[in-house]
């Protein structure tokens, strides 16, 4: 089963629900844990791990041919992302909105935009007793995060293509990452907090998995600040609240000192038990 953790906003706790729940599952059965969001990914900072595996991840990018062009004027038509222009008689490629789509190269008459590799980040794999963590980042300066996020996928696919439960820590937000990120997974985790701001953007984001037509249940993190306003549209939507993470002090403190918090806060734990109950009834259901 593939569970996305997800998000309307930053900051409401994707990754330490994300981390927390990995190693908690990773105490009764295999586990990977896949950090998606590679623009700033920080579940490393919770989890120790030999690293087994390290490579660069590449992107393939048009490359102007000046010799055999004929000027045509057709890639630049057919780019749907204003990657490639024509001024005078020199076609120019801006690779940084370039998404790979192979559409210029592939209908050029002449040939004259190959496709090149350029590197885009870097991919690693650790693992731990039962739990597999991989963590992709992108090279400073790239500004297209959808290609490495499909890319580790793909690998996660191709390592762990058995029964395995696979968590996704998937970007916040609501854009193209977060539907790359989610897209494939059987179940998403909306993790909120009970504020104005969370729940605005609780809003975009079921509006979003709707659209994509995910199941879904909503965590409420820093439950006990704010507001019950988040609760109550839920409830009116008919969307399952499956945990309730408190606000705590020593929740804070053990997060700054990079360390998981079930193994210290029985509240967590008790609602990391909640949603692994849910998550198995879910399971057994799709099952029957």
């Amino acid at each position: 089963m593939k569970i996305a953790i997800a998000s309307g906003k930053g900051g409401t706790g994707k990754t330490t629900l994300a981390t927390n729940l990995s190693s908690y599952f990773a105490e009764t059965k295999q586990t990977v844990l896949v950090d998606l969001d590679v623009e700033e990914p920080n579940s490393k900072l919770f989890l120790q791990g030999d690293l087994i595996h390290h490579e660069e991840k590449y992107k393939m990018i048009p490359e102007w041919d000046p010799t055999s062009c004929t000027l045509c004027g057709l890639c630049r038509k057919v780019c749907n992302f204003n990657a490639i222009t024509q001024i005078l008689d020199e076609i120019m490629v801006f690779p940084e909105l370039c998404h790979g789509c192979y559409a210029c190269s592939e209908l050029c008459p002449v040939g004259a935009l190959p496709m090149k590799p350029k590197k885009m980040g870097v991919l690693t794999h650790y693992k731990n007793r039962d739990l597999s963590f991989i963590e992709s980042k992108l090279d400073i300066g790239e500004e297209q995060a959808v290609p490495l996020i499909a890319q580790t996928l793909e690998y996660v696919d191709r390592v762990f293509p058995g029964d395995i439960l696979k968590i996704f820590d998937s970007p916040p937000g609501t854009s193209c990452p977060v539907i790359e990120a989610t897209k494939s997974a059987d179940f998403i985790i909306l993790v909120t907090e009970p504020t104005p701001f969370g729940l605005h953007d609780l809003t975009l984001a079921v509006e979003t998995i709707r659209e994509i037509g995910k199941p879904f249940a909503v965590v409420i993190n820093r439950f006990g600040i704010g507001d019950n306003k988040v609760e109550q549209y839920c409830h009116k939507e008919k969307i399952p609240i499956i945990a309730k993470i408190p606000n705590q002090r020593k929740i804070a403190e053990l997060y700054s000192e990079g360390k998981l918090l079930f193994r210290e806060i029985p509240e967590v734990r008790s609602a990391l038990e909640a949603i692994m109950e849910y998550i198995d009834t879910l399971y057994l259901r799709r099952a029957t």
